[in-house]
């Protein structure tokens, strides 16, 4: 098959690669759909250090199904593998299980490939009116789905008003998992101007510029897809009292947080990874459902101009929330 082969510090090669076999209750997808993260773009920079080179990529991803139960079928996949028996696990936390495995990070190749390995567990069927296009957003959605719902049981009463930092496909999704889940007050901020303009026009969201929000304005859930030290200022400025901050973003380790306004205010800051495998089906179905919208905000590109597409969004020059590759 080919691969998009991660080989250092912005460096990216399409190159062949033997196929995945797939090992016990697994099964062989082919790969027509999958996206580009922030965190492959943290890899391709050389920061994560989870991601050695050389490695596959890509973890948001949609195909085809070519052996085991579910051959033929279409299905969006959860990346993230568990064993299914530890604590967390059995208590519905799966996405915290001490041995979790995620494709894109060793042992396991990423998914910016023509063929997959993946539990048969972890494939979620497609309706025929979703495309795979649209079934490679369920992955970054769900972090989304996941934080909003975090945040929701948090404040114990009913959030009337949210705010989230970063237009991308995790802010985005978070957005619109927040209107999903009966938040439709959502304001987001995005320092890119075409982007601003594509999530006002294309995706119908109310989107301003970072110093363009009113200092004294106050949400009762604050949701930080972005992760730097100066979101995370700007989440624990407009946390109103006892509202509640959900922090997906991975962009910088340490900074930014007002620690004695969140004490003196009892404001909660929740950190929140991926998703749960429910979570995973419930934002899929919601998709399906047309809950999230139409799901048209993608670029699409072919795999094997992805080394063009990561230098593009590198350089600033994409406004989509998201590229889409193609193998």
């Amino acid at each position: 098959m080919k691969a998009l082969v991660y080989t250092g510090p912005e460096g990216l090669d399409y190159r062949d690669m033997a196929d995945p076999v797939p090992r016990n209750g697994e099964a062989l997808i082919r790969v027509q759909s999958v996206g580009i993260c922030g965190s492959d773009m943290h890899a391709y920079l050389g920061h994560d250090e989870r991601r050695p080179a050389p490695l596959v990529l890509g973890h948001e991803a949609a195909g085809v199904v070519l052996s085991g139960a579910m051959q033929g079928q279409r299905v969006t996949v959860n990346p993230l593998v568990t064993c299914g028996t530890c604590p967390a696990c059995r208590s519905g936390r799966d996405n915290l299980c001490s041995t979790r495995q995620i494709i894109s990070m060793p042992p396991r190749e990423g998914a910016f490939a023509g063929l997959l390995s993946m539990p048969e567990g972890n494939l979620v069927p497609l309706p025929d009116h979703v495309t795979t296009h649209q079934a490679s957003l369920a992955e970054p959605i769900a972090c989304g789905w996941h934080a909003v719902r975090l945040g929701r049981a948090a404040l114990g009463d009913a959030p009337h008003r949210a705010l989230v930092l970063g237009g991308g496909a995790i802010g985005l999704g978070a957005a619109l998992s927040l209107a999903a889940q009966g938040i439709p007050d959502v304001t987001m901020v995005e320092p890119h101007a075409a982007r601003r303009a594509f999530l006002e026009l294309r995706c119908d969201q109310v989107v301003m510029a970072p110093d363009a929000l009113d200092p004294a304005e106050q949400f009762d859930l604050v949701v930080d897809g972005v992760g730097f030290e100066a979101t995370r200022a700007q989440a624990s400025a407009h946390a109103r009292p006892g509202g509640v901050i959900v922090h997906i973003g991975l962009g910088q380790p340490t900074g930014g947080l007002d620690i004695r306004r969140m004490t003196l205010q009892e404001i909660t800051f929740i950190g929140t990874y991926t998703y749960t495998a429910q979570d995973f089906r419930d934002c899929a179905q919601a998709m399906f459902d047309g809950r999230l919208g139409a799901l048209d905000w993608i670029e699409e590109r072919a795999l094997s101009d992805g080394a063009r597409a990561f230098a593009d969004i590198r350089a600033g020059r994409v406004t989509s929330p998201k590229i889409v590759l193609v193998p």
